[in-house]
């Protein structure tokens, strides 16, 4: 909407790690309501770029507001929901501590919340097991648990549904959906393709740069592709066995 403040805003975000510029002058906005796919193969630098977002890492270079506030801002905590790639939830305490205890950190106290999310996460008769004794795919949907139970307005995702079945990977898809079309800012980290569709818009990356945005339609019709793994070559100026194209002289 014309005027609104953006629901993420980048300017100029740079992260070097000695020489390495994991995240190279990232500028991007994100509006209110809408899925984005933040898709770039394995140390593209999208974790560090989410993290910074977060307020979670300080950018060597650039700016980074979340609904209008400069991060890291302790205010906006309760505002954001950040999901890591590994599970990042307490092992000694059963499913349900873990969630109660992270909507009582963003001011939550309605069991009901913490009962709707172990029932979208299909946790609900694991919910007195002690996370430890948790599979890796549990513990992910523990995690994701966590990360929603204060019902955010904005949704920073990396790489959610690693190691979560089909079935229950399309329920989350779905509910993605519902909270996108509350309100709900979503950005999701991922370097596998196959969910791109499932976002409104996306965002292709490589060596800490933007490489292409747009609608997967919008990305594959400017790639002259079908499929957005030959579209995410092309934008990278590579053939289809990964390597880069060789300039051919006139």
């Amino acid at each position: 909407m014309t005027g609104s403040v953006p629901a993420v805003e980048a300017v100029g975000l740079v992260k070097t790690f000695g020489s390495v510029r994991a995240v190279d002058g990232i500028d991007l906005t994100l509006g209110a309501g809408r899925i984005y796919g933040l898709l770039g193969p394995n140390g593209s630098g999208k974790t560090t770029f989410i993290r910074m977002v977060a307020g979670l890492a300080h950018p060597t270079a650039g700016t980074a507001r979340i609904l209008g506030t400069l991060v890291p801002d302790r205010s906006l905590l309760a505002r954001i929901g950040y999901m890591p790639q590994v599970e990042a939830v307490y092992p000694e305490l059963s499913v349900e501590e873990n969630v109660a205890f992270f909507a009582r950190l963003e001011g939550r106290r309605d069991p009901a919340a913490v009962n709707r999310v172990l029932d979208l996460t299909d946790l609900g008769d694991r919910r007195g097991t002690p996370a430890m004794h948790l599979s890796g795919g549990m513990r992910r949907r523990l995690s994701l648990a966590c990360t929603l139970v204060h019902e955010p307005p904005v949704l920073l995702l990396d790489e959610p549904t690693v190691g979560v079945d089909p079935a229950l990977r399309a329920q989350f898809w779905a509910h993605f959906r519902r909270l996108a079309d509350a309100g709900t800012t979503i950005l999701v980290a991922s370097h596998v393709m196959d969910e791109a569709d499932r976002c409104d818009e996306l965002v292709f990356v490589r060596s800490g740069r933007i490489l292409v945005r747009g609608t997967s339609a919008e990305i594959r019709t400017s790639a002259g592709t079908t499929d957005l793994e030959s579209a995410f070559l092309h934008h990278a100026g590579l053939d289809s066995e990964g390597r880069p194209l060789t300039a051919v002289s006139s």
